[in-house]
């Protein structure tokens, strides 16, 4: 079932919101050579205590999972970019890290995503990162009302177009609310003016991935890890952005975005 919020409950998704922006900017900060990811989960797990916040991951089950999941965040690592089990990794110079985190404050939720690269960084990493930043980008402006789902998907796959990377639609966005995953699923290439007509009060979350040079995933013995399948390097960012009458409103933007 799909719920339309009132600007009420957006008000107190956008408090989840800044919770995970805020762990996201810190996570970023502390992303160092010679750190270890499960310091970085470990930090993050004080944050959500600190805060009374609830973690959306920690004993999450999906089908497609080995679960239940028992992290806080997603931590993936260069050819790593979805569901990143954290583990015992040491971080290299070069590495490029996504960090996905969601969490539940006071019974709402909200999603997000960021790449950045560790060290010293390769063109060619800072470009696919950049890419699904523009993409995500152009999902969030044409996230109103009037328009249809399929513009979302459109305007992520235009973009991964433009840069010369293929697209994988098995996992993409989502409806997002009271729980991480609603009703609703957001391919990350679609067909512009198809789909449902997006309405003021609808909540999603909006993640453009790439890899650089294929659209097909296998996953790590870990049941959870997705990669790309020829090893190339991925990336992947996400926003929970809240549909409503003034136009789309990320509930997940970090300060360093900007409005």
């Amino acid at each position: 079932m799909i719920e339309l919020k009132t600007p009420a409950e957006i008000q107190r998704m956008h408090v989840a919101g800044r919770f995970v922006a805020e762990a996201l900017s810190e996570v970023g900060r502390l992303a160092d050579v010679g750190v270890n990811l499960l310091d970085l989960e470990h930090h993050v797990r004080g944050m959500i205590k600190q805060r009374g916040a609830e973690s959306c991951y920690w004993d999450y089950a999906p089908s497609f999972g080995s679960g239940p999941f028992r992290n806080v965040t997603c931590l993936s690592v260069n050819d790593a970019v979805l569901h990143g089990l954290p583990h015992d990794y040491t971080l290299r110079d070069g590495d490029v890290l996504t960090v996905d985190l969601a969490v539940t404050v006071d019974g709402w939720s909200a999603d997000s995503a960021r790449t950045v690269v560790v060290g010293t960084a390769a063109e060619d990493d800072l470009r696919i990162i950049r890419a699904t930043e523009e993409a995500l980008e152009a999902a969030i402006e044409v996230a109103r009302p009037g328009n249809r789902l399929g513009d979302i998907s459109a305007a992520i796959g235009a973009v991964a177009g433009d840069y010369g990377y293929p697209v994988n639609t098995e996992f993409g966005g989502h409806g997002i609310g009271r729980t991480m995953h609603e009703d609703l699923h957001i391919p990350n290439k679609g067909r512009a003016g198809r789909g449902l007509k997006l309405r003021s009060g609808l909540t999603l979350a909006l993640e453009p991935w790439f890899a650089r040079t294929t659209d097909r995933i296998v996953f790590d013995p870990d049941g959870w890890t997705i990669r790309s399948a020829d090893g190339s390097r991925t990336a992947h960012s996400e926003h929970t952005v809240a549909i409503t009458e003034d136009g789309p409103l990320v509930l997940t933007r970090r300060e360093s975005e900007g409005p």
